[in-house]
């Protein structure tokens, strides 16, 4: 529907709100979604007004600004699950969804419920989780993932990501690596 939606646009409309989206989508990645809407709409240049028309509310704005990352998480578990070795997809999973997370504060505070009323996230946020416990079971079944592993321990590893300030892919590869051995079955 929003590729609808932006295709009937004005061709100043539809350049308002890709300023916009580029705008909230750099701002929400540094510094989080605590950024006023009039912020966004400022350095966009664009009124408060063509900003509210287009986003009635923030978590609008916020589930718009998402959707590829949240279609990329979902892509991550589902490739974890399509993965012959279940270890293997699980640990491709979480260095994936760990890279998503660090490399953007904003999205790793939307995902983890800082807009939980936000329909759409909840629905695919609860859908990956799901998958997610799945291909937890597949992982430990290989005898490989601790016996007492949990989905709530990738929210936990969700939630220190977003504790990294000014993430690298390197410093992603390192935290996922480190959640992965800490995660591993000792024999």
């Amino acid at each position: 529907m929003t590729a609808n939606l932006t295709h009937n646009l004005r061709s100043d409309a539809r350049d308002n709100r890709d300023r916009i989206m580029a705008v909230a989508r750099e701002v929400f990645a540094v510094e989080g979604l605590d950024v006023p809407m009039r912020e966004i709409a400022r350095r966009a240049g664009v009124g408060p007004a063509t900003l509210y028309r287009r986003f009635p509310t923030k978590e609008a704005l916020v589930v718009e600004a998402f959707s590829e990352q949240m279609a990329a998480c979902t892509a991550a578990v589902e490739d974890g699950l399509a993965h012959p070795d279940p270890w293997e997809g699980f640990c491709l999973t979480v260095r994936e969804v760990c890279r998503l997370h660090v490399l953007d504060r904003g999205f790793a505070a939307a995902f983890t419920s800082a807009y939980p009323k936000a329909i759409d996230f909840a629905e695919v946020r609860d859908t990956s989780f799901r998958s997610l416990a799945v291909l937890i079971r597949r992982a430990k079944a290989t005898g490989r993932l601790r016996a007492d592993f949990s989905v709530d321990d990738v929210v936990l590893l969700l939630m220190a990501s977003s504790g990294v300030r000014n993430g690298t892919p390197a410093i992603a590869r390192r935290l996922a690596t480190l959640f992965l051995e800490g995660s591993a079955e000792l024999h």
